[in-house]
């Protein structure tokens, strides 16, 4: 049994310690918010916050986040009221929207951060989060967005 805080509510999974921590939240939680992209912490979807930091959980496993704090899109806000998704909406950035929860989650690590980023701290952090459908010019202006408005 593995025990760690996951979206502000302690969990205990009886999982293999080395299952990645992508398929707990998704098969043995059921959040389904975060998603399963490349298997090798490439593409960015299966971002998720522990302690507060971007991680990709298909590469991180169970036994890593014993006690931590694990916040995946669900948690984010209970309500979609985050400012990252409310700009995320208002400048229309998804189009198949598959790897949206992981750059919501990589972008508010970085407003965590940095509150008022620049251009390029922007997109130097963002780098290694992938779009198959090619919306970075508007990702970067949601982020620019919820950095105003948030």
């Amino acid at each position: 049994m593995v025990s760690f805080t996951l979206n502000d509510r302690s969990v205990s999974v009886d999982a293999d310690p080395n299952t990645p921590l992508l398929w707990v939240i998704r098969d043995h939680i059921g959040l389904t918010g975060t998603k399963y992209g490349c298997g090798v912490a490439l593409c960015g979807a299966c971002t998720v916050h522990v302690d507060g930091a971007a991680t990709r959980s298909c590469s991180t496993d169970l036994a890593s986040v014993a006690g931590k704090k694990v916040v995946t899109i669900e948690g984010l806000s209970p309500n979609s009221s985050h400012p990252l998704q409310k700009a995320w909406i208002a400048e229309q950035v998804p189009q198949c929207g598959y790897c949206q929860s992981g750059q919501i989650m990589q972008a508010a690590e970085l407003l965590a951060q940095i509150p008022k980023p620049t251009r390029t701290q922007i997109v130097a952090h963002m780098d290694g989060n992938i779009c198959r459908c090619g919306t970075y010019h508007r990702i970067i202006a949601a982020v620019e967005r919820a950095s105003r408005e948030g």
